[in-house]
C-alpha cells in the first residue's frame, strides 16, 4: 500500500470529511473515499473517523491507498488533440462536447475513456487503480487546456501546485453585456445553491470556500463582451458563478443566464451552440524537471463563430 499524509490548513462549518477528501484527491470519486473510511484505511489524528467527520485546522489525516487494480471503465478509441506529452503527464486540448469524468447520464465517451485507450500500458495505479490523473476538470461545453498525470508521483506533485495556487489559469470568455470598468476582480465565496442543488452560487463568507477572480475587457462586442479572466483558485463552475453574480453571465451559459442569453439573442440574432468559455493558457512548474512550461489552446471554430457573429458591423 501506498500512503498520502496531507495537514488541514482550514475548516469549513460543517463541511463532511468524505467530501473535504474528495476536494483534495479530485480524481478519487466521493463514493471510493466513503469506501476508503469504512475499510479504515482513513486516520484522522490516529483514529478511525466517520465519513461525516468536520476537519479541523491542524487535523493530520493518513491515507492508506490499496493495491493498485486495473480500471473498470472501459478504453475507448475516441480522437484526442495532445497538445504535450511525455512519460509523465500529458496536456491535452479538450473539446467543448466531451465530458471528463464517466458519470450518470454519461457512462462512455469521455475524456477518461478516450485516455486510457491513448496511454493504453503507459499508465501506473492513481488512488489505487490503474488510470489517468485527472488533476482538475473542464466543464462540459468548456474548452481548452487540460493537463493529465500518467502516475501518482506526478499527480500529487500537480495535485500540490493546484491546490497552493501556484498553476497559471487564464480563460477567455464572452459575457452578456458590458462592464462599465476595463478590469477589476471578484471575490465571492462559493457554494452549492442552497435550492438548486446541480447549481453553485456566491454565498456569504464561512459558507463557502473563497474564490476569486480577475478580468480584463479585450473587445467590445455587441450587448456583450469578449473577456480575459484569470481564476486564482479552482472552485467549481467558478468563472461562470462569478460573472453571474456581476450580472454578466457567459454568453450560451443555459445554467447561470438563461434569460439574459435570451435577450441578448432577441437583440442581434445569435445564439450560442455552448457556453463561450475556453481554457487558453496553462502555466506550472513540471513535477520532474521543476521547469516552468506554458501550453496555449487557440480559439476553436465555434468561439471565433461567436466572435464574428457579435462584432459591430
Amino acid at each position: 500500500m501506498e500512503q498520502d499524509t496531507l495537514t488541514v490548513a482550514a475548516s469549513i462549518p460543517g463541511e463532511r470529511l468524505d467530501r473535504y477528501l474528495h476536494e483534495q484527491f479530485p480524481d478519487t470519486s466521493r463514493g471510493e473515499i466513503q469506501r476508503l473510511l469504512a475499510e479504515g484505511c482513513v486516520t484522522v489524528n490516529g483514529k478511525l473517523p466517520k465519513s461525516s467527520s468536520e476537519p479541523r485546522v491542524g487535523d493530520i489525516i493518513e491515507i492508506c491507498w490499496p493495491v493498485v487494480k486495473p480500471s473498470e471503465v472501459v478504453a475507448q478509441d475516441i480522437p484526442l488533440d495532445v497538445i504535450f506529452e511525455d512519460d509523465d503527464m500529458l496536456v491535452v486540448n479538450k473539446d467543448a462536447a466531451i465530458v471528463v469524468h464517466p458519470a450518470h447520464g454519461h457512462a462512455d465517451g469521455t475524456l477518461v475513456n478516450a485516455l486510457l485507450h491513448h496511454c493504453k500500458g503507459r499508465l501506473s495505479g492513481i488512488g489505487g487503480v490503474e488510470r489517468p490523473g485527472i488533476v482538475h476538470r473542464l466543464d462540459l461545453g468548456t474548452s481548452g487546456c487540460l493537463v493529465v498525470a500518467k502516475n501518482d508521483d506526478t499527480h500529487r506533485a500537480l495535485q500540490a501546485q493546484f491546490a497552493s495556487r501556484d498553476v497559471e489559469k487564464i480563460y477567455q470568455c464572452v459575457i452578456c453585456g458590458e462592464p462599465s470598468a476595463a478590469q477589476g476582480e471578484i471575490k465571492g465565496a462559493i457554494a452549492r445553491h442552497p435550492v438548486h442543488r446541480k447549481r453553485m452560487a456566491v454565498t456569504t463568507p464561512g459558507r463557502g470556500r473563497d474564490a476569486r477572480t480577475t478580468y480584463r475587457v479585450l473587445e467590445r462586442l455587441k450587448g456583450s463582451s469578449f473577456m480575459e479572466a484569470i481564476i486564482h483558485t479552482g472552485r467549481t463552475h467558478q468563472i461562470r458563478v462569478h460573472f453571474q453574480h456581476l450580472g454578466f453571465p457567459v454568453v450560451g451559459d443555459e445554467v447561470y443566464g438563461e434569460r439574459q442569453n435570451a435577450r441578448l439573442t432577441k437583440e442581434t440574432g445569435y445564439t450560442a451552440p455552448r457556453q463561450l468559455l475556453h481554457a487558453r493558457r496553462l502555466a506550472f512548474l513540471h513535477p520532474r524537471t521543476s521547469e516552468r512550461v506554458e501550453f496555449d489552446s487557440p480559439l476553436p471554430a465555434d468561439f471565433r463563430a461567436g466572435l464574428a457573429a457579435l462584432r459591430p458591423a
